[in-house]
């Protein structure tokens, strides 16, 4: 619920709360804003100059970083590392914890490159893939560049504790899972299928890490946001990519689909019902253009299927208070006050 300041007007009067109430929770909620990311200039511009110096550093990578040699870049990479850490310090100290977010969330960035200089700098480095490739190509090769990437983000993230550090954190998670297949099976490059089920299972691990993090830090800032997105999204590649000659198998696909978008609805995360809404209207695509290709009553039926849903919106907006608390008062504790503090 968006609330701006024409609504505290009004509320004021109507005699719900005083002008002077009305002016004091404005200030306050506008104060709070600040610290929340959103949809307004001066955030995009944070985000705007944080993805283009994340984005330098990391799929942006040139080759020409190789004639600095292992030394070099290991060196240069941790010059900017303690830059970064320097500008977070200033920026968490001076209530900007945005911008402290993105240019902590580099330092994590820089935390692979670092690694890569100091393994070539100890001969440690095979010379298959130079470090622009790292985002590029999967290979077991990056695993202790992942796991190191992932052990110092979880002290940077123990000092500062921004949502936003959980970012490179996914990602880092989402090469994990794909680099880590070749390693345990022994470099089985061309086994999709093996490949389709570790994401499936990833995303499936990492969407429950999520919904733990969701209950430990429920009522604080959302860190399970950037963990949510890529472990759903994780599973949902793995789920749609398998292949299935089976009409049943399809149908289970949508009912999945289905069952993640009512997951969204109940934990109010928008990424389920996304990823959800696009499986619906591919196994529906899939309807129309092979099963019921030639049919003249399948778009009738869809669209009386459609204005159904419709229909049953408008039922649930009419008894949602009940129905609301009915279906949570049958959750455990712990998630009927999550649940209702994001309300």
């Amino acid at each position: 619920m968006k609330i701006n300041r024409h609504d505290l007007t009004v509320a004021s009067e109507q005699d719900i709360i005083s002008p002077q109430q009305a002016e004091n929770l404005w200030r306050f909620l506008h104060h709070e804003q600040r610290h929340r990311p959103g949809f307004n200039f001066i955030h995009i511009l944070y985000y705007l100059g944080g993805m283009i110096a994340i984005g330098a550093m990391s799929l942006f990578m040139t080759l020409g970083w190789e004639t600095f040699g292992g030394w070099g870049i290991f060196s240069i990479a941790l010059f900017y590392m303690l830059l970064t850490l320097a500008l977070t310090e200033i920026l968490k100290r001076r209530d900007l914890l945005i911008p402290a977010g993105i240019t902590a969330s580099l330092t994590i960035v820089l935390i692979p490159l670092a690694i890569y200089g100091l393994q070539q700098a100890l001969g440690f480095w095979d010379g298959r893939h130079s470090y622009r490739n790292f985002h590029i190509y999967i290979d077991w090769t990056w695993l202790l560049m992942e796991l190191g990437t992932l052990a110092g983000a979880a002290i940077i993230f123990f000092r500062y504790r921004l949502p936003f550090l959980l970012m490179p954190v996914a990602v880092t998670l989402w090469y994990l899972s794909m680099d880590i297949t070749p390693f345990i099976f022994h470099d089985l490059d061309h086994n999709w299928e093996l490949r389709r089920l570790v994401s499936l299972f990833f995303g499936l691990g990492m969407t429950g890490f999520a919904f733990w993090i969701d209950l430990r830090s429920r009522g604080q800032q959302d860190y399970a946001f950037w963990i949510y997105l890529f472990g759903v999204a994780t599973f949902w590649g793995g789920l749609s990519l398998m292949r299935s000659n089976s009409e049943l198998n399809k149908l289970i696909y949508c009912g999945i689909n289905l069952a993640m978008i009512g997951c969204g609805a109940i934990l109010s995360r928008r990424v389920f019902a996304v990823f959800g809404g696009i499986g619906i209207a591919g196994y529906l695509g899939h309807l129309a253009y092979s099963v019921f290709r030639n049919s003249l009553f399948f778009p009738l039926a869809l669209s009386g299927i459609g204005l159904g849903i419709i229909a049953l919106g408008i039922l649930w907006q009419k008894n949602e208070e009940q129905i609301t608390s009915s279906l949570r008062s049958r959750l455990p504790t712990p998630l009927q006050k999550m649940l209702a503090e994001r309300r």
